[in-house]
């Protein structure tokens, strides 16, 4: 067992990403000011002053739990050291261009390129499911790009699909129910002549519309992978910026959430920025709203600066139509977002649900698993340079089956339990760690963790465990509770994924420009680059493989960027057999428990794309890219099913200068027609599963 050392821890545009993107989808988060400005950077022991004695006591015997079970990580770890000695020389089965690899992901992987298309691999067919505008909703009409108005888009699927879920839909052959994300409006895209300083009330009210979830049945081919929506099934639905949402759980009803349009504090209308999400046991979704700081003006107060709140106007100039979104007129209404909402796509007539009991903050995604009892707990990552990851731990158990009693005791699971974040510490010295991505002498970046209880909530109220802030601050400003209990900062953690198989947890952190400069925390074991610009997967495993425990062993899966940079690492598989593969954002995991990565914002002259990579066996680190995605796009949203692969195409086009008058994209539908943002389903032409 090895012995844990205490560790020290202008307007160019990171990653890949055009200013457009920076400019509509987080409000140039990239350019502000670093919203975590506490000083916890280092990632050694638990911060004293921030738990009980009784806390510090049994964190200290965690570790040493901990230390075990990294043992343990690392023995698991034996196959990929085969791979890295003994496969050189394998049949060549790994040689690129060969439909080889493992189970899942025997397919010849796609080359890099700039391609104004999706391009799948040979063998392989697509169809565009649906488009932004397509209608879905009775009444709605057929999309015309010079005749939009407020009221068809209420009818009409949404801008900027980013998570999906694909649920069953029971005594419907060949029928499923698919969920979509809208995370943002790109206005220059959607309007001819659009004018960034007078916005009308029109386009406002349109992108209100645009924004929020889409439920619409979609028909499968049965013969292929092709779907197709079902216009006006009674289950189709969309949600909005003007619809209606419950405030649930602890902070619910508290003075930091009420507003003079809602004195009660537990009636919002809208959510905002939804960027992926998760799917429960139980048959509902959950969507995670991030960047919903750029929606709102004047922001002033220093809980505001946390969560990055513009001092002025906002991009969009939504206050001038409606002072909810003017903080010096509304100072609680950007307390109402930033939450996990959950939806319950079976029931068109019931009212989504945010989830106060599972905090505060840029929500990236919420995957939950379940532990030996029933009980939920769900990861969450907030997706912003230097903050954390976190995870729920509810207190109730799901109810099995399909019972109008299981589904409203179900609809429960999510109030009561307790938030914690994570505090990594690393196994290496310090000075091995110096910045630049090389390996310390141990052979990887890993290390041991502790989840720190921000706060628990109960039937009786709601208890903080962090001194100095109440219950319903804590889960309000979890952020700030965060900071308080000396949480790791983390290179912008998005989605984090538990593998149904294994159990192990998947964390996408996608890049950190910020990481090593002036005043700003080093480079760490979990994060070991200065200057992050690929990012990289960290692998977590729970102390006895227990959800709800208290420690945990991790290590870096995949360090991104070119395979011929000597900071890169794919799990000990050697490197001149994968794919390169920049800007990891969101996870999946396919039915053969391969782990499937989009990315966002590829730095390595690639458009942005979806990859396969292997997390057992001896091809553990096999990485192999699957698509790639038009001009100016981003890959959202995975779903891997045996014979299909759905991805949503998010903002194409958005490029530098361009506009409706100037497109820098003609996908979906060629020269002519406007952009669209689209999922799209590949399966293979001969029917068989994918990658076998």
């Amino acid at each position: 067992m090895r012995k844990l050392l205490p560790m020290l821890s202008n307007h160019s545009h990171g990653g890949g990403r055009s200013a457009l993107t920076c400019r509509f989808r987080c409000g140039d988060a990239c350019f502000q000011e670093v919203p975590n400005t506490s000083d916890n950077e280092y990632v050694g022991d638990v911060i004293a002053g921030a738990l009980s004695r009784r806390s510090v006591m049994r964190a200290a015997a965690v570790v040493t739990v901990a230390s075990a079970a990294g043992s343990a990580l690392a023995l698991g770890n034996a196959p990929a050291a085969e791979a890295q000695t003994g496969l050189a020389g394998h049949n060549g089965n790994t040689v690129p261009g060969k439909a080889d690899g493992a189970r899942g992901l025997r397919f010849a992987p796609v080359a890099p390129n700039t391609a104004d298309q999706v391009t799948v691999p040979a063998g392989y067919s697509q169809n565009v499911v649906i488009r932004w505008g397509e209608p879905i909703l009775r009444g709605a009409p057929a999309f015309d790009s010079e005749k939009q108005t407020a009221a068809a888009q209420a009818g009409q699927f949404g801008y900027n699909n980013d998570f999906l879920s694909l649920l069953p839909l029971r005594g419907e052959h060949h029928r499923q129910v698919l969920v979509a994300n809208h995370e943002y409006t790109d206005e220059v895209l959607m309007f001819r002549g659009y004018d960034p300083e007078n916005p009308t009330r029109e386009q406002v009210e349109i992108a209100w519309a645009a924004h929020g979830l889409s439920v619409v049945v979609v028909q499968e081919e049965h013969r292929t992978g092709k779907l197709t929506p079902v216009t006006r099934h009674h289950l189709n639905r969309r949600l909005h910026t003007t619809s209606e949402f419950e405030l649930t759980g602890p902070a619910a009803g508290s003075a930091l959430v009420k507003t003079s349009a809602d004195p009660a504090g537990r009636t919002v209308l809208g959510t905002l920025n939804n960027c992926a999400g998760g799917t429960t046991p139980w048959g509902t979704t959950l969507h995670g709203e991030e960047n919903f700081n750029q929606y709102f003006a004047n922001g002033s107060s220093a809980t505001d600066k946390r969560y990055g709140m513009v001092a002025g106007a906002s991009e969009r100039k939504w206050e001038r139509f409606d002072k909810r979104f003017d903080l010096a007129q509304e100072p609680n209404e950007a307390h109402r977002f930033g939450w996990v909402v959950e939806l319950d796509p079976y029931d068109p007539e019931s009212t989504p649900r945010k989830r106060t009991a599972l905090g505060r903050f840029k929500h990236e995604a919420a995957q939950p698993r379940l532990t030996a009892d029933g009980r939920p707990v769900v990861y969450m990552g907030d997706d912003e340079r230097f903050d954390y990851f976190y995870k729920f731990v509810s207190s109730k158990r799901m109810m099995k089956g399909g019972s109008r009693k299981a589904r409203e005791h179900n609809l429960t699971l999510l109030d009561e339990g307790t938030l914690y974040v994570a505090k990594l510490t690393g196994d290496s010295p310090a000075a091995e760690i110096d910045g630049t991505g090389k390996h310390p002498s141990d052979g990887e970046f890993d290390g041991t963790g502790v989840w720190i209880p921000l706060a628990t909530a109960g039937p009786d109220g709601a208890v903080s465990h962090v001194p100095g802030m109440t219950a319903e601050e804590v889960f309000v400003f979890t952020r700030i509770a965060g900071d308080k209990v000396g949480a790791t900062k983390m290179d912008r953690p998005e989605d984090v994924e538990p593998s149904p198989r294994t159990g192990r947890v998947y964390v996408a952190l996608t890049n950190n420009k910020d990481r090593g400069k002036a005043g700003k925390a080093p480079a760490d074991e979990a994060n070991p680059r200065n200057a992050n610009k690929h990012g990289q997967i960290l692998e977590l495993a729970e102390n006895w493989d227990d959800p709800a425990g208290d420690g945990f062993a991790w290590r870096l899966f995949l360090v991104a960027g070119d395979p011929n940079d000597p900071a890169t690492y794919f799990a000990g598989f050697p490197k001149d057999k994968v794919s390169p593969i920049s800007c990891p954002d969101n996870v999946a995991f396919d039915p053969h428990g391969n782990l499937w990565i989009s990315t966002d914002g590829n730095q390595l002259g690639s458009h942005d794309g979806l990859f396969g990579v292997a997390t057992r066996g001896e091809r553990r680190g096999e990485l192999k890219q699957f698509l790639t995605v038009p001009a100016g796009a981003e890959t959202c949203g995975p779903i891997i099913q045996d014979r299909r692969v759905l991805v949503a195409v998010q903002h194409p086009g958005e490029v530098d200068g361009a506009s409706v008058e100037k497109p820098a994209s003609v996908w979906p539908d060629g020269p002519g027609k406007i952009v669209r943002p689209a999922v799209v389903a590949v399966w293979r032409a001969d029917g068989r599963d994918i990658g076998v």
